[in-house]
């Protein structure tokens, strides 16, 4: 509408002015007319923008996508840092590897009550590396450990003497040290190794050991001996697992007191040398630290480690080794009674009836649980030097099963004699393999 009325203003004055002049100013407006609505036509173009600024008012969307985009990479980059702070927690645990692993030896160690449990049935290797009469050659012992093993039973006891026997050939040399590398002892540690592979535990003692039954006097020579002993077996094992035991003397008698010897275990010094005896091989062990701290150790009543007087070396629980703080601690004793029917000389004719032995269990059972301690029976069976067909009667065979089930209903670890003689429980026939003699084992194991 605007250029229109300016170009009819234009078309009047022409006719109302002459001559050239005239003319040219039409013509001169006309040429502004025409540039005018270019003008005008470029300000209603300008708007096109417009439009695509609507478009660009979605253009904050992209920004916010790419900041989506940004917060992504800064969410992994939170990823990442948190997975940089989990591996530095993984760093710091393990700049505190050490006092970690203590914390976790503590608890993998397995305190002295769920070991027994643990331990089950049992059998020793007798008179092999305590006296020189069986072979130690461990490719003949392996197929012994298999056969107990295939019966059920979870662990082997294996007395050793160190300080005495083998014609002089001792493992131990006179001030208690051991040396590590006697072929006898690598032939042990190779048998200890083995079952423990199995997953059975192995109770590794100190078995007859005469210097001390007969001259331990509480001195600082005899001390240092036994400390000397096992210091260097604890320290030599302080690196295996809880299947490893120690016992820390087998049947004190002699100076320590026996039925029937010139020393009453009861007296009050036969009592405290068991006592310190007990004491020295405990501190020795505990004091070499590391798992030797939390392992399961063993002490022993006098009187051969008489099932009788577990009450006696040990009125109550603080007199025990530790104070009675030691929760790995346990009780090992023996019983071979009553002796007429169950020893060597024995016979049948003596048998007592169930009912002494089931309340002999029991009666041990109350005093540890006094002493709030865990008990092994470590040694039992009927011996035979001469009549020996009457192992071979269902009365013998029902002994070895109660004493085993008695033990197993009061919370005990019984551990059978084995042997190989007067109380063996397996043979090997003529072509080397053994078995089980009297069919005594499959017998105890049934429940």
């Amino acid at each position: 509408m605007f250029y229109k009325s300016t170009y009819w203003c234009a078309i009047n004055k022409y006719y109302t002015q002459s001559s050239l002049s005239i003319l040219i100013k039409t013509l001169s407006i006309l040429c502004l007319i025409i540039s005018f609505s270019c003008e005008s036509d470029e300000i209603l173009d300008t708007k096109e923008p417009l439009a695509v600024t609507d478009e660009q008012e979605q253009t904050p969307t992209k920004p916010e996508d790419e900041t989506s985009v940004d917060t992504e990479e800064e969410d992994t980059t939170g990823e990442e840092e948190e997975e940089t702070t989990e591996g530095e927690e993984e760093t710091t645990e393990e700049e505190g590897e050490t006092p970690m692993d203590t914390t976790v030896e503590t608890n993998e160690f397995q305190n002295a009550h769920e070991i027994i449990a643990a331990m089950g049935t049992g059998f020793n290797l007798g008179n092999t590396f305590d006296l020189n009469i069986q072979d130690t050659n461990p490719n003949n012992i392996y197929p012994i450990i298999d056969l107990y093993y295939a019966e059920g039973m979870r662990h082997v006891r294996i007395p050793v003497t160190w300080l005495d026997g083998f014609d002089g050939n001792t493992l131990a040399d006179v001030n208690g040290h051991v040396n590590f590398s006697h072929s006898r002892f690598i032939q042990l540690q190779a048998i200890i190794d083995y079952a423990i592979a199995k997953g059975m535990y192995v109770v590794l003692n100190a078995h007859h050991e005469k210097p001390l039954f007969l001259n331990y006097d509480d001195s600082p020579a005899y001390n240092s001996l036994f400390t000397n002993l096992w210091t260097d077996i604890a320290t030599h094992f302080k690196d295996y697992s809880q299947l490893l035991i120690f016992e820390v003397l087998n049947e004190p008698h002699g100076v320590f007191g026996h039925w029937g010897g010139s020393i009453n275990p009861k007296s009050s010094n036969a009592l405290q040398l068991t006592r310190k005896i007990n004491q020295v091989g405990y501190t020795a062990i505990r004091e070499t630290g590391g798992k030797n701290s939390y392992r399961t150790l063993m002490i022993s009543t006098n009187a051969r480690g008489s099932i009788y007087l577990i009450d006696d070396v040990y009125p109550v629980k603080t007199s025990l080794p530790g104070e009675g703080n030691d929760n790995h601690l346990a009780m090992h004793v023996h019983t071979y009674d009553p002796w007429a029917f169950c020893g060597q000389t024995g016979n049948n004719s003596a048998w007592p009836g169930e009912n002494f032995f089931t309340t002999l269990i029991e009666n041990a059972a109350d005093d540890a649980q006094v002493l709030e301690i865990p008990l092994n029976i470590g040694e039992f069976g009927v011996g035979r030097q001469s009549n020996t067909a009457e192992r071979n009667t269902d009365l013998v065979r029902n002994y070895y099963n109660l004493i085993r089930n008695s033990c197993l209903n009061n919370n005990i670890a019984p551990t059978v004699w084995d042997d190989r003689g007067w109380y063996g429980l397996i043979a090997s026939n003529t072509g080397g393999q053994y078995m089980f003699t009297n069919t005594i084992v499959p017998a105890m194991m049934m429940p």
